[in-house]
């Protein structure tokens, strides 16, 4: 054989032995197909991408020129411009974290959940603990939303399922924090949902701060609870100061009540509940003519009915629990005392109105949403739960399906990695489609959507929108604005 073509055979062999050229792995898309998302999360999720460890994005903070849509009349300093006003620019997550990659070795995609469920002995409240029937059925709608992510395939990234971590919010004091320590690090989950218990949701926020992991909340409506203007805290529902605010306008501006009078429960829940209140009818000039704390779990309230009467008041606003509103309520009109009574939205539940009985007609509540709207998603949610679990969804279930559907959908777009699926729910420019309504997000990451007044009539409740009861509301035209110097002439 000539040498030529010995060499040309050679290497003919040895080509045919070599390893091919490998191919360009195939461009992985932003998303899972099947999940939604809409062009701004989009733009925020290649953002975030594109950044090294030691950048911070651009995810477009929101800036508002009101807080918790309130009337101009019925904003603090009396007409004084502030210095500084709070709760308006959107709190940005300076920290690292987005370019952690997904470990590996998972089985399981974990979210945590952490609520009142088991009866205990609670310091916050003085005594026993009395929040389980709320926390048993907002575990039950964070159930059915991790029942049905998994039904769809689960984590679709990795086809791995999805499993609620679950914890009982006993209420001892500093026992949610340390739940949240392990969520965090011994047993870790993506994000967390809970709690109810506004003291305790506090304490497991701040934690929730320095562990930098998401918690979204759908049961605790403490005005206070957002504006710790923590970046990674979030809330489905809408709070009671946006309820206090309808509420005060109802009674004060549409049926001109001037001389209200306040029983509350003496735990966090009322003494921040009825805080706008209490505010908001001073600044209208005609400051609560009393207030009356009770422990609770009473069951004579005499002491508090006597001031009550003795104040003389045209109109009761109750803040506490179904129970002890509905036999404050029925001791009153025993009394004689037929003033119009108002409470919080836990007034809302067939314990209120079967102990209260025929009193508690005509009874008006705040309510973060409307159960009665046209909404073929809660049409839809409430077939499906009442297969589930053999009963009537009520607010704590809807809203914690909300919330939980909220976290799978962050962690579907953004992965698993905590500080991305913070940054998904924070920058969320739609509102979420929820079965509750729709819940847009506000600069702090509250719920900002619209609030209801609800009213037992004929022995339902039903649900009204400011405009269906005509409330006015408290409003300084542009230019007298700018005169009292509460507004430049830019932003006319």
């Amino acid at each position: 054989m000539k040498p030529l073509l010995l060499a040309l055979l050679c290497v003919s062999l040895f080509a045919e032995d070599a390893p091919k050229k490998a191919s360009p792995p195939a461009k992985q898309p932003l998303v899972p197909a099947g999940v939604e998302v809409d062009a701004g999360t989009l733009e925020i999720l290649r953002r975030i991408n594109a950044v090294g460890p030691y950048e911070v994005p651009d995810l477009r903070l929101k800036r508002e020129t009101n807080y918790a849509h309130t009337s101009t009349d019925l904003e603090p300093y009396g007409g004084i411009k502030p210095y500084k006003e709070h709760f308006l620019t959107q709190m940005e997550y300076t920290g690292p974290g987005r370019t952690i990659p997904e470990p590996t070795d998972l089985k399981t995609v974990k979210i945590g959940f952490i609520g009142p469920i088991q009866s205990t002995v609670s310091i916050a409240t003085g005594g026993k603990s009395h929040e389980e029937a709320l926390g048993v059925k907002m575990l039950a709608g964070a159930r059915l939303a991790i029942e049905e992510a998994n039904a769809k395939g689960g984590y679709l990234r990795r086809k791995l399922p999805f499993e609620l971590a679950v914890v009982n919010d006993n209420g001892l004091w500093g026992s949610t924090g340390n739940e949240v320590v392990k969520f965090a690090y011994t047993e870790p989950v993506w994000a967390i949902l809970g709690t109810i218990d506004s003291a305790n949701s506090h304490i497991a926020i701040r934690v929730a701060l320095k562990a930098e992991i998401v918690m979204m909340n759908s049961g605790d409506t403490d005005p206070t609870f957002i504006e710790t203007n923590i970046p990674w805290t979030m809330r489905c529902i809408g709070d009671d100061r946006q309820m206090g605010y309808m509420m005060i306008d109802y009674i004060m501006r549409k049926m001109q009540y001037k001389r209200i009078g306040i029983v509350r429960s003496s735990n966090r829940y009322g003494r921040f509940g009825v805080r706008e209140i209490r505010d908001s009818s001073r600044r209208l000039g005609h400051p609560v003519a009393i207030e009356m704390a009770y422990k609770v779990g009473l069951d004579d309230y005499s002491l508090q009915i006597d001031r009550l009467q003795e104040a003389n008041v045209d109109a009761i606003v109750h803040w506490g629990d179904a129970r002890e509103g509905a036999i404050i309520l029925k001791q009153l009109r025993a009394r004689g005392m037929n003033q119009p009574y108002f409470c919080s939205d836990r007034a809302v539940s067939k314990e209120f109105t079967n102990l209260a009985g025929a009193a508690a007609e005509g009874v008006i509540a705040g309510f973060p949403w409307d159960p009665e709207a046209r909404n073929p998603r809660f049409d839809a949610f409430r077939e499906r739960y009442k297969k589930r679990f053999n009963e009537e969804p009520e607010t704590y279930a809807a809203h914690a399906y909300d919330g939980m559907n909220m976290l799978i959908w962050a962690v579907q777009v953004a992965g698993l990695n905590r500080a991305k699926i913070r940054d998904i729910l924070a920058t969320r420019s739609k509102p979420w489609p929820g079965a509750t309504g729709d819940i847009p997000f506000s600069a702090v990451l509250d719920d900002a959507g619209e609030v209801f007044l609800a009213r037992f009539e004929k022995g339902a409740w039903h649900y009204y929108s400011r405009e269906q009861l005509q409330i006015p509301r408290g409003y300084i035209p542009v230019r007298e604005r700018v005169a009292r110097g509460l507004e430049t002439e830019e932003k006319k």
